[in-house]
């Protein structure tokens, strides 16, 4: 077995549960549907997708990422996504959404990743 990041088969990447009964759960998706990130590992993270915030029954701020495309549109584009805002992430601070949104963390100085 190789590595991932070595194999030039793609198909861990994503998938779409076609059984699922909540498909499509995400309307505007134009390519294949990833299910791979039902649950957005961003979820606690900043991040540039559209997201509302509001306050559940136990007065906790939480994320609403009902409109967000982000982690299912393509199996390659969302998998790219998703490992781009985990290479730094941020914790998400409770506030709501910038305008314009949060943009990618970049490399820190004299972090060994200088290009």
């Amino acid at each position: 077995m190789e590595p991932k990041d070595t194999t030039t088969n793609d198909a861990f990447k994503g998938f779409t549960n076609t059984a699922c009964p909540f498909l499509p759960c995400h309307k505007g998706v134009k390519r294949e549907f990833n299910c791979l990130f039902c649950y957005c590992p961003l979820i606690a993270y900043e991040c540039p997708g559209p997201y509302q915030v509001y306050t559940d029954k136990n007065g906790l701020t939480r994320k609403d990422c009902t409109n967000c495309t982000l982690p299912h549109d393509g199996y390659l584009a969302s998998w790219n996504f998703i490992q781009k805002w985990l290479e730094r992430p941020v914790i998400w601070s409770g506030a709501a959404q910038t305008t314009p949104p949060t943009r990618r963390p970049g490399r820190a100085p004299g972090d060994g990743d200088e290009e």
